[in-house]
């Protein structure tokens, strides 16, 4: 199997992929044609089936891992496999764990390193709502496997913790900055403030969103989740409970990016930032692996609205 993030122009691919995406369409002169995305764990390649009622374009439809044969051409800039031959392939045939996108860090070794920070929250109905989560062995499962995003940052197996992490880890840093700061609010904002994305995104090899999470979004479904942990807690403090709620739904900073609030507190504020950071640092980190070795242009962004570059290496 070659994988995806090795394709170039002009190569002649067979090899079974998962299918991501598959719309009819019909070209200008009028002639059916069929878009396609497939996947494997290093990426996702936009396809053409420019004759779909060909003999050798079996059925098969999103989810399916298909057997293909195709060829490698660019458009507008973009590497496009145009189909030749599709077959539903049969279980046994592959291995999913080759289609799932993983993070390139130690999903163990970040979880340990999370619960290792959130261990030093001293506030004792903080410290119980993490362990009521964090700790809890379905909720960690879940939560090392999920990703932050159906596609621009962290979207790949381990996705969420990562990005949590990092987080936590600016949000700490912030803490020892501004001493002002209440450290143990914001670890615990920071630690919670993506855990709505459990319900939002469907877990791979689907990865796209839910009924609930097109319906409401994980900002709302996060608070939601926070409030009744607190709830659950007994005597835990109403205004602690708030404070938290507030950081979560204003972790996202103004309103046009999904924020029910605007940052009204000083960790909520910090929060945005650390979570605004690591979101295009690592959309930056994904985009420039498109761009080859000699620093390449990578064209205009619609994200960063501007042109993109990788930077000069060092000699």
């Amino acid at each position: 199997m070659k994988f995806i993030d090795t394709f170039r122009e002009g190569d002649h691919i067979a090899g079974i992929y998962l299918c991501k995406y598959k719309q009819s369409a019909v070209s200008k002169n009028g002639k059916a044609y069929e878009n396609v995305v497939l996947q494997d764990k290093t990426g996702t390649i936009d396809a053409k089936i420019w004759d779909p009622s060909s003999s050798g374009i079996g059925s098969f439809e999103v989810m399916d891992y298909v057997d293909i044969t195709g060829d490698v051409t660019s458009f507008q800039g973009s590497l496009q496999l145009n189909i030749k031959r599709a077959r539903k392939a049969s279980e046994g045939e592959y291995i999913p764990a080759d289609y799932l996108p993983v993070s390139e860090k130690d999903i163990e070794e970040m979880y340990a390193d999370l619960m290792r920070i959130l261990g030093s929250v001293s506030n004792p109905y903080l410290a119980q709502l993490i362990q009521n989560y964090f700790g809890e062995e379905k909720f960690a499962g879940a939560f090392k496997k999920h990703s932050a995003a159906k596609t621009v940052h962290h979207s790949f197996v381990g996705g969420l913790l990562e990005h949590t992490l990092s987080v936590v880890r600016f949000c700490d840093f912030f803490t020892q900055m501004y001493p002002y700061l209440n450290r143990d609010l914001l670890l615990t904002a920071a630690a919670f403030h993506d855990v709505g994305k459990l319900k939002e995104i469907s877990a791979f090899p689907e990865n796209d969103y839910t009924d609930d999470g097109q319906l409401l979004g994980h900002i709302v479904m996060g608070s939601e989740l926070v409030g009744y942990g607190c709830r659950c807690i007994k005597g835990f403090p109403k205004k602690l409970a708030s404070e938290l709620q507030h950081c979560i739904l204003a972790h996202h900073g103004e309103y046009e990016f999904g924020s029910p609030k605007k940052p009204a507190l000083p960790e909520a504020l910090a929060l945005n930032l650390a979570d605004n950071a690591d979101a295009k640092l690592e959309t930056m980190k994904e985009l420039m692996k498109g761009v080859q070795a000699n620093g390449e242009w990578l064209g205009y962004n619609r994200l960063f609205e501007t042109n993109l570059r990788k930077s000069t290496l060092t000699p």
